[in-house]
């Protein structure tokens, strides 16, 4: 199971960075058009795409056993949401075995 998740979390982290960079190249974030901000499923899919972060971030808190990491790692899912998500579960899915069971990913090592 630990090399299917480090597969699809490369993938993931992979696709992020092409694609937010595309966009980049394309065009500044903050020129975005207010035609493009002010419509209703924009702003929908803001709020859904931020509760996701903090409801991932509700299992970052549990995780971590330090407020400093607690506060970056929020922050960082805050500003770059799904790239942060990725490194975060690669970093985790890398701290076990390739033959570990889930459950050590998902809860909290007692040495930590």
């Amino acid at each position: 199971m630990i090399i299917p998740l480090r597969i699809l979390f490369s993938l993931v982290l992979l696709t992020m960075l092409t694609v937010t960079s595309w966009a980049s190249l394309e065009c500044a974030l903050w020129k975005t058009p207010r035609e493009v901000v002010t419509h209703p499923w924009f702003i929908a899919t803001l709020f859904d795409t931020y509760w996701a972060f903090l409801t991932f971030y509700c299992w970052v808190a549990y995780k971590e056993t330090s407020w400093l990491a607690r506060l970056a790692w929020l922050i960082g899912i805050l500003l770059l949401g799904n790239i942060a998500m990725a490194i975060y579960m690669l970093i985790e899915l890398f701290k076990v075995p390739a033959t570990a069971r889930i459950d050590e990913v998902l809860l909290r090592r007692s040495h930590q």
